[in-house]
């Protein structure tokens, strides 16, 4: 997912994209798409968070073996 900020020169919602050591800012229009990718980043950290509980439980799992 891409990263949201405000853009420096006009102060609008913006995604941020690195490519070549470059940074660029294309402006989010509707309001609603920004929270909908603030809800997606927030579901994404927590599926990634278990994630890596269940993948560390199955390690232990398998070590005790």
């Amino acid at each position: 997912m891409s990263d949201v900020a405000s853009c420096p020169t006009c102060g609008s919602k913006s995604k941020i994209k690195q490519k070549e050591g470059k940074t660029t800012y294309a402006t989010v229009q509707d309001e609603e798409a920004f929270k909908k990718i603030g809800q997606l980043k927030k579901a994404m950290e927590k599926f990634r968070a278990k994630a890596e509980a269940l993948e560390e439980e199955l390690k232990a799992l398998k070590s005790s073996e």
